[in-house]
């Protein structure tokens, strides 16, 4: 067998692959034989097949499969010798016509190679880091968010925009009397659900025994689903309620903020974390500077691979390669879409490079333990989003477990973990400006690259 590579310019190159009938006789009568032990053939007992009647029956098909599986072994184990970086995968000629009738058999087979650069990363490059400023409307709203969070629902005066109403519906006529015949439920219908502003409007103030006159599809945004469960009828019915109705109010329960008291604190941030409310507003500005770290974060790995990618340059690329790479691997792109597709990959395909040589150049590893720490992360954030911000530990722990025993997720939190050491390897390479900004100065940021 006989392996060789012909270099197309700096990115690209024909691998041919030839094999003599030495080099695969022997494995295509040892698969023949695996046949005539494994199948039963009339006439014969198995593993007493003539060997002339299983080449006659099978031979072409095995030959073929054992020539293709020892031509795809060799290219990849001369990929693999030589040390090639390889993008995409490789592409047989299509020209290539195979005739089985002979002894001898030469492949080609089209390859992308990964372009020479260098990144040299120093202190002589710049990159900033925003850290957004916690002001006093953030922590007022957290504050809100938490007594919001642990309060209890109470008998009100008047509604609210918090408030719960129980009472009696009933359909109207054009003129506002109501409609004999006509949709009449008892029912509860809660204002911070009420999609329409204008519609909630016309409940703020009220009181037990007041009645209001209201448009059910206009207070869901004509959400069939919703305007059903509203008015205790089928979703079909209620695609076709446009007519207002009457709402006689026969019981308010609203949101009373909870206490800022230590059994608060406890619920809020674990027990005896802070002891006043001193401490608790510390803790808080804490949380949400937390928080905040995580959009800074985000914006420097943004701002670190546009400088980098403008410090290395423009890449060569096998351009026509991996457009045809892509038309074969991917069968919603053709040759009328595949520049428009080859020019959305590609910033995404540069950067995975120059990701690749720092990772490399970093030395840059991911442990069990890096895996451990993403995935406890992940179940913090997901339990953060639901405003659970003191979860027991073997709960994180539980959840960490069902993320790495996931496949998906699993390699997600590998990616993760390698994206977070990279970008702390490039943080102590470079030298990095603090900012500090408001949220308003950070939101700017995205703005002006729109």
């Amino acid at each position: 067998m006989n392996v060789t590579m012909e270099k197309n310019g700096n990115v690209g190159g024909v691998i041919t692959v030839s094999l003599e009938e030495k080099d695969y006789q022997d494995k295509v009568a040892k698969d023949l034989k695996t046949i005539g032990q494994r199948h039963h053939i009339d006439g014969f007992r198995a593993g007493k097949v003539p060997a002339g009647l299983l080449k006659k029956m099978f031979g072409k098909q095995v030959l073929a499969d054992v020539i293709n599986r020892e031509t795809i072994d060799a290219l990849f184990k001369y990929i693999e010798d030589e040390k090639l970086s390889i993008l995409g995968e490789p592409l047989a000629e299509e020209s290539q016509e195979v005739d089985f009738d002979k002894k001898d058999f030469t492949f080609k087979f089209e390859v992308g190679l990964a372009p020479e650069f260098s990144v040299a990363l120093d202190k002589k490059l710049k990159i900033p880091y925003y850290t957004i400023t916690v002001d006093d409307e953030m922590v007022k709203r957290q504050d809100e968010a938490y007594a919001r969070r642990f309060g209890s629902q109470v008998a009100g005066e008047s509604v609210d925009d918090t408030a719960l109403i129980k009472g009696q519906v009933s359909e109207l006529n054009a003129d506002g009397s109501v409609k004999d015949g006509g949709i009449s439920t008892n029912t509860i219908i809660s204002m911070e659900y009420l999609a329409s502003s204008d519609e909630k409007a016309k409940f703020m103030g009220k009181k037990v025994g007041d009645k209001v006159v209201f448009n059910p599809n206009a207070a869901s945004n004509g959400n069939a689903t919703e305007i059903a469960s509203m008015l205790n009828i089928e979703k079909a019915e209620a695609e076709n309620v446009k007519s207002d109705f009457e709402f006689v109010i026969k019981e308010i329960i609203v949101l009373k903020l909870a206490d800022k008291n230590q059994e608060y604190f406890d619920n809020v941030f674990g027990k005896d974390a802070v002891k006043n409310e001193e401490e608790y507003v510390e803790k808080l500005k804490e949380t949400i500077a937390n928080q905040l770290k995580l959009d800074s974060n985000y914006r420097f790995t943004l701002d670190a691979r546009k400088a980098i990618m403008k410090k290395v340059g423009k890449l060569e690329l096998p351009v026509e390669f991996l457009k045809k790479w892509l038309k074969k691997t991917n069968d919603k792109i053709n040759d009328e879409n595949v520049d428009a597709e080859f020019e959305k990959m590609l910033p995404g395909a540069e950067w995975q490079l120059v990701k690749e040589k720092i990772v490399k150049e970093q030395d840059i590893k991911v442990a069990d333990e890096d895996l451990n720490r993403e995935a406890k992360m992940l179940a913090i954030q997901q339990f953060a989003q639901y405003g659970m911000s003191n979860v027991p530990d073997e709960y994180v722990e539980k959840y960490a477990k069902d993320f790495l025993d996931n496949k998906e997720y699993r390699q997600r939190l590998i990616d993760k973990a390698v994206d977070d050491k990279l970008f702390a390897a490039i943080k102590e390479v470079v030298t990095v400006t603090d900012k500090a900004v408001s949220v308003d100065e950070f939101n700017a940021l995205f703005k002006s690259e729109n």
